[in-house]
């Protein structure tokens, strides 16, 4: 991986943290796409630049769920959980991103 000379601070900012989960480790081995948890405001052509500049890949497709905070109750108190967006990145053959490294 080169230097990210590249990505911006706004590019981190998008790209709050990878979600590593048993199914989106499934959706890895089966698709080579990788899910991030980003900001609500985000949208996929950003998306998309963020991921190519952070981590020197080439994206070839983003999809985008907003997944809607669940009612909770806790010691008597109800709350509501935030809502976030969730982004489903797919590399193109031969990409790859190692999560195992800090970004």
């Amino acid at each position: 991986m080169r230097s990210k000379v590249g990505a911006t601070s706004g590019d981190y900012d998008l790209i709050r943290y990878p979600v590593i989960t048993e199914k989106s480790t499934k959706i890895l081995e089966d698709s080579n796409a990788y899910v991030f948890v980003v900001e609500k405001r985000a949208n996929k052509p950003g998306i998309k630049k963020a991921v190519e500049r952070i981590f020197d890949v080439k994206v070839r497709s983003v999809n985008t769920i907003v997944v809607k905070g669940k009612n909770k109750v806790f010691r008597g108190r109800s709350g509501k959980r935030s809502d976030f967006k969730k982004a489903i990145v797919r590399l193109d053959a031969g990409s790859r991103i190692d999560l195992g490294v800090g970004v």
